[in-house]
């Protein structure tokens, strides 16, 4: 049996730690798109908005605690982040944030053919082409540190709270 001193409780590698030049890799991406998102005008509270909404999805708690408290950071607040889950049902997001929350949205579910042609028809109503960009690869990149972290089953532990 091998051991894994970088692991989970319950045996799971931390495949971050396990291979750290190719998370290292992923770190340096996440990097990059966070500088193409800014570039293209997007702020970091939209950015986290998708970080979030993409974590949702995809059921990903480490990801969940991490970008709250980014998000709050960024300026985001609980009513927005308490309902981000349901932002079609509110009036609470501009027109920009609900375009790139379903262009998020479609990058994360691609089997939806008709849904992703929506998101991205609304996308160009609202979005530039550079931001339509930086939002692919900000729900790209969230998606598979989503992977690394749910694969892993990095732990999320009580911290203070807010």
């Amino acid at each position: 049996m091998n051991s894994h001193p970088t692991g989970s409780a319950d045996g799971r590698i931390f495949i971050d730690k396990q291979s750290p030049k190719a998370y290292h890799t992923l770190v340096q991406t996440s990097e990059a798109v966070r500088a193409v998102a800014a570039d293209a005008g997007l702020d970091r509270a939209v950015v986290e908005l998708v970080n979030l909404r993409v974590s949702q999805l995809n059921g990903c708690a480490y990801c969940l605690d991490v970008h709250t408290r980014a998000a709050l950071r960024a300026g985001e607040t609980t009513q927005r982040l308490g309902v981000l889950a349901a932002w079609r049902d509110t009036e609470v997001f501009t027109p920009l944030e609900r375009a790139a929350l379903a262009l998020a949205e479609a990058v994360t579910h691609p089997s939806d053919a008709t849904a992703q042609e929506s998101a991205y028809d609304a996308a160009r109503q609202v979005l530039t082409d550079d931001q339509i960009s930086a939002v692919i690869w900000v729900a790209i990149t969230i998606n598979a540190f989503n992977r690394v972290s749910i694969m892993s089953r990095h732990p999320v532990r009580a911290g203070a709270r807010q």
